[in-house]
């Protein structure tokens, strides 16, 4: 049996995940005092400024990935949503999580464990970490995608797929990272920002 569209407005999900998302939102209500995961303008709307939202980027992943690389996850955007849903919809796809900042990092573990749920957090800054070989990357609110495409270069296994949210300043990101970066991308209207969009990438190499 689905839930109904408040837990995720427009998406079904089993009952278990729907009661480790409330979960995890009163994990985040009960944290973000203390080391501020999500801004207070976007607390009172979790479910669609950033569960939908992170939802949609796990959408868009390629069916036959086993390996998720979330890069700077902080409140667990879109990493511990993904591994939330991973648990119920694709058992067979591992989740890692890298968020260089402790208290941030200390929060992803608890609320995974508190969560039964099991992705590996890395506390280490992006460009230090061993290449992960990652089938599918994602980072949201990160980085310009000049900087964001180094890290998939770097983690990103061959053939494998970058997911990143963009808002509305996505085309001249793009067109910056084109003079640097050679990659094939695909945009798609985010559903959660008029103005933005999700850029799928694959292909990247240095100019």
């Amino acid at each position: 049996m689905t839930e109904s569209t408040a837990t995720l407005p427009g998406r079904d999900v089993s009952r278990e995940t729907a009661e480790k998302l409330r979960r995890f939102e009163a994990l985040i209500r009960k944290w973000n005092p203390v080391i501020n995961l999500v801004s207070r303008t976007t607390i009172e709307d979790l479910r669609t400024r950033h569960f939908l939202d992170s939802t949609q980027i796990f959408d868009l992943a390629p069916a036959g990935a086993k390996h998720w690389v979330d890069l700077g996850s902080g409140g667990g955007f879109p990493g511990l949503i993904v591994a939330i849903l991973a648990a119920d919809e694709r058992p067979d796809l591992s989740v890692t999580l890298i968020e260089s900042d402790q208290r941030k990092a200390a929060f992803l573990t608890t609320a995974a464990r508190e969560l039964g749920i099991s992705p590996r957090v890395i506390t280490e800054r992006i460009e230090t970490v061993a290449p992960i070989g990652a089938d599918v990357l994602s980072a949201r609110a990160l980085a310009p995608l000049d900087t964001l495409l180094s890290f998939a270069e770097r983690h990103l296994a061959p053939g494998g797929t970058a997911i990143f949210p963009k808002g509305a300043n996505h085309q001249a990101e793009l067109e910056q990272a084109l003079e640097h970066w050679r990659f094939s991308y695909q945009k798609v209207p985010s559903k959660t920002d008029a103005a933005g969009v999700i850029l799928i990438i694959g292909g990247i190499s240095r100019v």
